[in-house]
């Protein structure tokens, strides 16, 4: 769900293809940071509505409903607030985010968000995020400051006129030189994780409705069986460097879906990481940074290049 305000209020929209089932099933479908019954709980308390009015678990949802929930204040997990401005005009804004820092409001957060932060912060009524990383992924993040800016922006993007580079760290000895990986991506059907995809190389099964990746690395240092990679991807898939590097055999340090054990990001749902298991994954964040972003500016069409350095924690492990 999208947040509506500065208040905790988030709605959705339903789809015609997700019309036909009850309020109650399609929220805890959906939404599985709270369960079927905190769901039905909240329905019977009237904080979650549908078009504005209480209604039952069972009401049927039909398409065009608007699916709206304004939550209880919740105790936010912990995060690292400390990002910093790279270049401010009047039309965009660009901050180095810090990991783990999630980027828009969504499950447990709201408050503990980039977006809230540059509206306490950054003074910016709507914050219009134009590209987002994950949580656990530090570096550049975009931020238009108008709706034309942020049209433009989303253009370059969408027709793939924006250039990108990550700093990643990864287990093992990555061969050198440079490489490209080319084939597809879709929904692993190995894993316990619902949102874990898998890489399949070009030549190789795929499944139907696989969609088509290609990522370039270069191998810039080795230490300590660690290999550091500048990555550049060619297309613009979720997940796409991570799942990659993890079906080829070198997964990012410390990242828990796509490292060399999916039991960790299990655990971590349940806070029941182990010593040994921190140690394993070596960071308590994935390592891998968006060290630099490559465009044109939305109002005149001058190139930009934007970069920021690895973070410290990342490159202690280099020594």
């Amino acid at each position: 769900m999208k947040p509506t305000g500065p208040e905790r209020v988030c709605a959705v929209r339903v789809e015609a293809g997700q019309a036909g089932g009850s309020v109650l099933d399609f929220v805890a479908g959906r939404f599985t940071y709270l369960t079927r019954e905190q769901w039905r709980r909240e329905l019977a308390a009237g904080r979650l509505r549908v078009n504005g009015e209480p209604v039952a678990p069972e009401r049927i949802l039909v398409a065009a409903d608007q699916v709206s929930y304004q939550g209880a204040e919740l105790a936010e997990p912990p995060v690292a607030a400390d990002f910093s401005v790279v270049y401010e005009d009047d039309d965009l804004l660009v901050v180095n985010k810090p990991a783990p820092l999630p980027c828009h409001p969504g499950g447990r957060y709201f408050r503990h968000t980039l977006w809230w932060l540059l509206r306490e912060r950054g003074g910016l009524v709507q914050p219009l995020l134009v590209n987002r990383l994950d949580r656990e992924t530090s570096g550049l993040v975009l931020v238009a400051k108008n709706r034309a800016a942020a049209r433009e922006c989303a253009r370059q993007w969408r027709e793939q006129q924006v250039g990108k580079n990550y700093l990643v760290l990864v287990e093992g000895e990555f061969p050198p030189g440079e490489q490209v990986a080319v084939g597809f991506l879709a929904p692993d059907p190995a894993s316990r994780i619902r949102k874990k995809s898998r890489f399949f190389p070009q030549g190789q099964p795929a499944p139907a409705g696989a969609v088509p990746c290609a990522t370039h690395f270069r191998r810039l240092a080795l230490q300590r069986k660690i290999s550091l990679l500048e990555v550049r991807p060619l297309t613009g898939r979720c997940h796409q460097i991570r799942a990659t590097l993890c079906s080829l055999g070198f997964p990012v340090v410390g990242d828990k879906i796509y490292g060399p054990d999916e039991e960790f990001f299990l655990r971590f749902l349940t806070d029941g990481l182990t010593p040994a298991d921190h140690r394993h994954l070596r960071l308590p964040r994935q390592a891998l940074h968006s060290a630099g972003l490559q465009m044109r500016h939305p109002a005149d069409q001058r190139p930009l290049e934007f970069s920021c350095p690895i973070p410290p924690e990342m490159a202690a492990l280099l020594g």
